[in-house]
């Protein structure tokens, strides 16, 4: 086997960095213009132009309680922002720029793009603003598809990516780039206390969001006035009712004048499944309660002092 040449090695080592720099450069040069600085109150975030008249997103934990909103672009134009819609639950918001100072120039602006062709090991950028440091970037990999994260209201957020591109307090809302220069993500969180762990909102829940909120100003989910929480179920108790996650859902609390009371849930009542899914979980029943439910009549599974009734529930939407 014949040995290798140093110097061609070396060659060829600086032609791949080279072409990787290349493709991070384009990446940033089609993206960055649009990528925005937000000054929410006291606190600073970062968003990104995704339409040319104007419209933004963002994380929602960024401008939460913050008036007024002030925005800033790489190029130094500055506007005030209103809030077009706020979905806490998949902590995203949409901002409009108003006009800016000195004129209406063409705005920038980036393109969504499919996160389901997100593949692990791609290349990822992230452009924001941590810590005030304006447009800075770093890259890495897709470290992970599909993990979920818990927003701030609680609620189980799905479909999130996991990179290694470094993320810091003030990344929170900008995009995560691929190399062709489209938004696969919305930077939304970092573990504090490790490295090489962040997390963003993929770019077809974005869309998704980003549309109701336009249209409604806020994101439409149904409800049955239940508190309950995950509970184990004796094995023996699984196993009788053919229960193969081997959980359910306690009842613990039932809203007067609900749907759940409506249909006749109690409390102590073992929730199972619902819409004919299987519900382990608050969360997945959570995921089932999409708008399109409500006013549709719903079986729901239950056990009752360890008798299993089916049930038929009316979700409304939650005002």
């Amino acid at each position: 086997m014949a040995a290798s040449d140093p110097a061609l090695d070396a060659f060829d080592d600086a032609r791949l960095l080279d072409a990787y720099s290349q493709a991070v450069i384009r990446a940033v040069e089609a993206v960055g213009p649009a990528v925005a600085s937000i000054e929410a109150g006291r606190s600073r975030g970062s968003g990104f132009i995704f339409t040319p008249d104007g419209l933004l997103v963002t994380n929602s934990h960024v401008i939460a309680g913050m008036r007024p909103l002030t925005v800033s672009l790489a190029d130094g134009r500055t506007f005030a922002a209103d809030v077009i819609g706020d979905d806490p639950e998949t902590d995203l918001a949409v901002l409009r720029l108003g006009v800016p100072a000195g004129g209406a120039a063409p705005l920038p602006w980036a393109t969504l793009g499919d996160s389901r062709a997100v593949r692990v090991g791609q290349v990822a950028i992230a452009i924001g603003n941590p810590f005030g440091f304006q447009h800075s970037v770093t890259s890495g990999i897709v470290s992970a598809l599909g993990r979920s994260l818990r927003s701030r209201t609680g609620r189980l957020m799905d479909d999130i990516l996991q990179s290694d591109a470094a993320l810091n307090p003030g990344n929170s809302g900008g995009p995560l780039v691929t190399t062709r220069g489209e938004v696969i993500g919305v930077n939304t969180a970092m573990i504090q206390s490790a490295q090489g762990l962040s997390f963003s909102i993929a770019s077809n829940t974005a869309r998704f969001v980003a549309a109701q909120l336009i249209r409604d100003g806020a994101v439409h989910r149904s409800y049955i006035g239940v508190a309950g929480q995950t509970v184990t179920l004796p094995r023996a108790l699984a196993r009788a009712h053919a229960v193969a996650a081997g959980a359910g859902i306690l009842a613990a609390t039932i809203e007067r004048s609900s749907p759940a009371e409506a249909a006749g849930l109690k409390e102590g009542d073992i929730i199972l499944a619902f819409a004919g899914a299987p519900v382990a979980g608050v969360d997945d029943l959570h995921r089932l309660l999409t708008d399109e439910r409500t006013g549709t009549p719903t079986p729901m599974v239950i056990l009752r002092r360890g008798q299993r009734r089916e049930l038929i529930i009316v979700p409304r939407r939650r005002i």
